[in-house]
């Protein structure tokens, strides 16, 4: 893999928009995801969130604008080289299911590692480090549809953290899940994000889980166990934002503390919705306050 200058975005929009006949899709979109940092994107139903990601990974070309992804342009690149960017850097996950039905946990996971021309031992290697990451070591041998809903997001997860590209862009990973598995999906994000040094756009609508990814940190102890913990303070994090589209339009990018703390309409909207707004945009109470996931031990 080629490695980026220090200094090179993971991820930069400069200027983006796309519509789709004549309907806004993103527009004048610019912005920065820094090596190692996350980027939470926000925003009503319809503001182009997932339009957004999928300009990001190349699904989508843009009208106007450029994409850089680890400072290489991805204007002008055809299916081939965008492939090939995507192998190198990119690993996604989308919220529509993608798993090969007919593939053992195993092959879902490895497929990715020789679609790339990995040799066969170090493809293994690989595949049994992720499935111990998101604990999946012991269904190998299962196909898909043996598995729980969660287990099956695990496996998700697994295919694209597979060989650890440095990006990783995820689009409403949670959507569908009950509280104690979504928070394992936070947690493998956070994991990834702190111990990896992954560079993450996450796109959500659950705007309790902005907080939870903001105020906690992933770290590894001496014996090589990778704990979560709650910060003992919450001072802002340089390595942590929220963007929150607007019709298409960047309404607010700031820090975790600014989204909270802001009475910009576009915000407040989100998190203190009006009576009647949709279910799905609304602001939730936090679903964990009683619960604890298995990937998180208490400091």
């Amino acid at each position: 893999m080629t490695e980026a200058s220090p200094d090179t975005c993971a991820v930069e929009f400069r200027d983006v928009s796309i519509s789709f006949d004549g309907k806004r899709g993103i527009e004048d979109v610019s912005f920065c995801l820094g090596s190692g940092d996350m980027i939470c994107i926000t925003g009503a139903s319809g503001s182009g969130k997932s339009v957004l990601l999928r300009v990001a990974s190349g699904l989508l070309i843009p009208d106007s604008g450029e994409v850089l992804i680890a400072g290489r342009s991805l204007k002008g690149l055809d299916e081939q080289e965008l492939l090939t960017v995507r192998g190198e850097w990119l690993g996604i996950v989308f919220q529509e299911p993608s798993l090969f039905t007919g593939m053992t946990v195993y092959d879902n996971t490895a497929y990715r590692l020789y679609e790339r021309g990995w040799p066969e031992a170090d493809a293994e290697r690989a595949v049994l480090e992720i499935l111990r990451f998101v604990g999946l070591e012991e269904e190998v041998d299962k196909l898909p549809e043996e598995l729980s809903v969660g287990m099956g997001r695990r496996l998700e997860f697994a295919r694209a953290f597979v060989g650890w590209p440095k990006i990783m862009l995820f689009d409403e990973a949670t959507s569908g899940l009950d509280p104690i598995n979504a928070r394992i999906m936070l947690d493998l994000m956070i994991r990834a994000r702190d111990i990896h040094q992954i560079s993450c756009l996450y796109v959500t609508k659950e705007i309790h889980e902005i907080p939870y990814l903001a105020s906690h940190s992933a770290t590894k102890s001496q014996t090589g166990e990778i704990l979560i913990r709650k910060r003992e303070n919450r001072e802002v994090d340089e390595h942590f934002s929220v963007l929150v589209l607007q019709n298409g339009n960047v309404a607010f990018r700031g820090t975790a503390t600014e989204f909270e703390t802001t009475d910009l309409q576009a915000v407040t909207d989100l998190t203190h919705p009006t009576p009647g707004a949709p279910a799905t945009d609304t602001y939730i109470a936090d679903p964990w306050k009683s619960s604890k996931s298995r990937f998180e031990e208490e400091g």
